[in-house]
């Protein structure tokens, strides 16, 4: 699994009361040079993660993508959605 993906997965995780619902998976994207990744939780639980006016999935954003650019220098983005 890729250290990008195991970092998205290990702070989503702190974030949600239902740590087993979560799901980060990595996909290659369309677009040259960008790392596409999706994160899957529980609808109760996407609130936690994407914070007062997405705040906290920024955050996320900011974190992960600080991390490529010292390992692979790729753009990262990160989808969330809910089942």
């Amino acid at each position: 699994m890729n250290n990008l993906v195991s970092l998205t997965e290990l702070i989503v995780k702190g974030l949600v009361t239902d740590s087993d619902s979560v799901s980060v998976k990595e996909f290659e994207s369309d677009e040259d040079n960008t790392t596409l990744i999706e994160v899957m939780v529980s609808s109760d639980d996407i609130a936690k993660v994407i914070g007062h006016g997405g705040k906290t999935i920024n955050a996320i954003r900011t974190i992960v993508q600080a991390a490529s650019f010292s390992q692979d220098n790729k753009l990262i983005k990160i989808n969330i959605d809910s089942y």
